[in-house]
């Protein structure tokens, strides 16, 4: 029940509550980068959604206008403004995913969605149902080491995710990505 229902119920009205209440925030973000780099505050680049259908995925933009478009692995050797720096370390250029949930094309919890070019995560995600799912904000590939990890290891832990979506799993991914956000950066 919650898997046909409830989830998108809680999506919806956490999804809501979630862009209201943090709407300082976001406007906040929106002028600061307006400010450090004159262009649009948003960023929007299509992505693979429920049963492959691509969508227009929104992020607070964190790179110079006209950067190169690539997935985050090989974004390193890019340039990325000041505010975008702050931005990404914190997570906060997801923010605007908020709407993508509110409209459905994303869940809250989910595999994060691929670009159209990333053609074998999206197999993987075809063959172990995790494709038949929206994508996510956060999702059980990044409470468990995301960055780096090989599309093969992507696809097996949505696969797990895609067996056992329940709102028991929902709520201890968010809790887990939360304590993740919250804790202090490492010292050197």
């Amino acid at each position: 029940m919650y898997r046909r229902f409830g989830k998108r119920i809680v999506d919806v009205l956490l999804g809501s509550v979630a862009l209201v209440v943090l709407s300082p925030i976001v406007g906040a973000i929106a002028a600061a980068i307006r400010l450090n780099d004159r262009g649009p505050a948003l960023f929007k680049q299509q992505r693979v959604g429920r049963r492959g259908n691509e969508f227009p995925f929104l992020k607070f933009r964190s790179m110079p206008v006209g950067s190169a478009n690539v997935e985050s692995a090989g974004a390193d050797g890019l340039q990325i403004t000041r505010v975008g720096r702050v931005i990404r370390r914190t997570s906060l250029d997801e923010l605007p995913q908020l709407v993508n949930i509110v409209r459905g094309d994303m869940s809250i919890v989910g595999p994060r969605p691929p670009l159209p070019t990333q053609t074998d995560l999206i197999e993987l995600r075809r063959e172990n149902g995790a494709l038949e799912l929206r994508p996510g904000l956060t999702g059980l590939a990044q409470i468990n080491s995301f960055d780096g990890m090989s599309a093969e290891d992507k696809a097996r832990w949505d696969g797990i995710y895609a067996k056992s979506v329940s709102l028991v799993t929902d709520a201890t991914i968010v809790v887990r990505t939360l304590r993740y956000l919250t804790k202090p950066p490492p010292t050197y």
